[in-house]
């Protein structure tokens, strides 16, 4: 039986499958996409549409020195509200959810973020709201001194910082449209595409069928939305008799056509 060439070498006689296979060593050999990377980054999510795709290679390599990866449970404080920032993140993977206590002790959900957003406010000492894993995440933590001195460095990371901030500024006005004008329908509709269209950082543009399960119970999604639970139960239902939605075990949302969704969300 005649062997494999290995990657790299040529031969007149050579099979169909053995020449699929030199074509992929050389692929894996003249990746520019993985070339010099640090192992801890070069399957990351987050460094093609998060930060860190402002970052060389070389960069990377430093930054990850001082990264580490670290996963949290849900219920998972990631950091109390006034506390000391002495670090920042990625999501790589979860949901994660920001809060803000009141003083008389009431805690609000202010936002939501997702892979691969950026956890933390450059250049703050104090974090002014607390982040807490609302399902299982994975994150990637490096110093904030290490963060800000790249940011000094590299202009690229300080613009790619500033459009992030941009997209939550946008987001937190749309969501302001929610909250002020929208009906308790569109608004339930609008917090299930928020989930949809953001809980999977490798879907794809155009994608209609989407499977995921809310991060968030009934009595939080509520208290995002300013709702009462027996008007998001009833909303939960509306959706899934009109063929919406369809819901399993509760907190598993599958959606046929995410543009039907769009569409009772008032986009």
């Amino acid at each position: 039986m005649r062997q494999a060439a290995p990657c790299g070498i040529v031969g007149r006689a050579t099979s169909w499958p053995q020449a699929c296979e030199r074509v992929r060593c050389a692929i894996l050999r003249d990746d520019i996409h993985t070339t010099g990377l640090p192992a801890l980054c070069a399957s990351c999510e987050a460094r093609h549409r998060g930060i860190c795709g402002a970052l060389t290679a070389e960069q990377l390599t430093l930054l990850a020195k001082a990264s580490s990866k670290r996963k949290a449970e849900e219920g998972s404080e990631l950091i109390g509200d006034a506390e000391n920032v002495e670090s920042y993140a990625n999501v790589l993977s979860g949901v994660v959810k920001l809060t803000k206590m009141l003083s008389d002790g009431r805690q609000q959900i202010v936002g939501l973020q997702f892979a691969p957003d950026f956890v933390g406010r450059p250049f703050r000492t104090e974090s002014t709201l607390a982040a807490e894993a609302a399902t299982d995440v994975e994150l990637c933590s490096f110093p904030r001194a290490t963060v800000e001195r790249m940011m000094t460095e590299q202009p690229d990371l300080e613009h790619r910082m500033l459009e992030q901030t941009l997209k939550e500024l946008d987001q937190a006005r749309d969501w302001m449209v929610t909250l002020g004008r929208k009906t308790a329908a569109e608004k339930v509709a609008s917090f299930i595409l928020m989930i949809a269209r953001n809980i999977d950082p490798t879907m794809k543009p155009g994608q209609r069928a989407v499977t995921f399960d809310l991060p968030l119970s009934r009595a939080e999604i509520a208290d995002f939305l300013g709702l009462t639970i027996e008007t998001v139960s009833r909303q939960f239902t509306r959706l899934r008799s009109e063929g919406v939605i369809r819901i399993e075990h509760n907190r598993r949302v599958i959606l046929d056509d995410i543009r039907k969704l769009a569409a009772s969300a008032g986009n």
